[in-house]
């Protein structure tokens, strides 16, 4: 198998069929609490400091506040991407800070909306991909992965959902497990009643060109309002000057009967839109190329753990020779004091590399639109319920 290959299996499909011999293993019971990041009425994972600084491009900056609702009507389940620093090519069920650190960056802002559920799985770690790529492999039970998320959901089922509509939220690795759940347990069946949406970002959901429905999933087509429920919205971000390259792992599907899907969470209907971001407001060293060396000039302290850049960010879905990509501009102006780029490609060697695009910062770029999405989404689903 090619690196390429390896990269893109381990982050994104995940897909092994059920009953397979790896799935073989001890379960978890998730009947335990230690074995959620988060659920609702208690503290953990997701009960975090999301104040954000607001820098408007004249310089100025302003906080944001940020509350929970605790009488949300709909629920969130989220399985988080690949971030495990384990020495196993399979994570433990132990929450190390990476985990946590996930939560906080990408779900725990969903808390507005829904009922936040999160549960550890024993995903595929980055040590397991690291030596794949140095070229000694490492066993990867992928089932493992597929099979604890499986059995999270159906406990969750089977105690907490009671009924209510649940979004399901992914990024790359933790998208294509969810891929598989959607296709294996709910697409068609009568529990695609209670789906709100599907979030599923950072991989290639497979749809056929032109069409908003088939592909990976029969029944479940891509979102194109707001208002709309029961349905999919994934992307894959990449700089507009920097779209897929030949050797891409994301935007791409072999053949020329299928596309990757492609929604724009700031302009579901098409077109271009600006993207509501929440971006980490610590920028670290070597993590990402071109970083600003302050959000604004002359420098001043941000002591939030995000910022949003309004204004800054806009984006639309594009269908190329290239690809079927979100394409991110970036509206910096040297004449203001405001950053003019952000972080967010990553880094190998000091290299920008482009097959990736902006793939660590899939969710947070629209992370204002996506929530904004899903309490539309949940006014929507509800007033539908009401009617039944």
């Amino acid at each position: 198998m090619t690196k390429r290959f390896i990269l893109a299996l381990a982050f994104t499909a995940l897909a092994v069929a059920p009953g397979s011999v790896l799935a073989q293993t001890v379960k978890n019971d998730y009947g335990k609490g230690e074995n959620w990041l988060c659920r609702p009425g208690r503290t953990d994972a997701c009960t975090v400091d999301l104040t954000t600084t607001v820098v408007a491009a004249d310089g100025k900056l302003k906080e944001e506040k940020w509350k929970t609702s605790p009488d949300a009507p709909i629920d969130c389940f989220y399985v988080y991407p690949t971030v495990s620093n384990d020495t196993t090519a399979n994570s433990d069920m132990t929450a190390g800070t990476e985990e946590r650190s996930v939560i906080h960056q990408q779900f725990a802002r969903f808390g507005s909306q829904c009922r936040l559920y999160a549960p550890l799985y024993r995903q595929i770690t980055l040590t397991a991909l690291r030596a794949n790529l140095s070229g000694k492999p490492m066993a990867m039970d992928r089932m493992m992965a597929y099979n604890d998320v499986l059995d999270a959901w159906n406990h969750y089922l089977a105690n907490d959902n009671k009924g209510r509509g649940v979004v399901l939220i992914g990024h790359s690795q933790g998208s294509g497990v969810l891929m598989q759940l959607i296709k294996n347990e709910i697409d068609g069946k009568p529990i695609q009643d209670r789906i709100v949406s599907a979030m599923l970002v950072g991989t290639n959901i497979t749809v056929p060109k032109g069409q908003d429905v088939g592909g990976v999933f029969q029944k479940m087509p891509l979102c194109r309002s707001a208002n709309q429920t029961g349905c999919v919205i994934s992307y894959v971000t990449f700089r507009e000057n920097a779209p897929p390259p030949a050797n891409t792992l994301f935007g791409r599907i072999p053949g020329d009967k299928l596309a990757a899907a492609c929604t724009n969470p700031a302009a579901l209907a098409g077109g271009s839109g600006e993207l509501h971001a929440y971006l980490g407001a610590a920028r670290t060293a070597g993590s990402a190329a071109a970083e600003p060396k302050s959000w604004v000039t002359p420098a001043q302290p941000i002591k939030t753990p995000f910022v949003s850049v309004p204004g800054l960010l806009t984006a639309e879905c594009v269908s190329n020779d290239k690809g079927s990509y979100l394409a991110v501009k970036v509206h910096g102006d040297p004449k203001d004091p405001r950053a003019d780029d952000i972080a967010g490609d990553i880094l190998v060697a000091g290299q920008v590399q482009a097959n990736w695009g902006l793939h660590l910062i899939d969710v947070h770029v629209a992370l204002g639109n996506l929530v904004d999405i899903v309490g539309q989404q949940s006014k929507a689903y509800t007033a539908k319920q009401k009617k039944k």
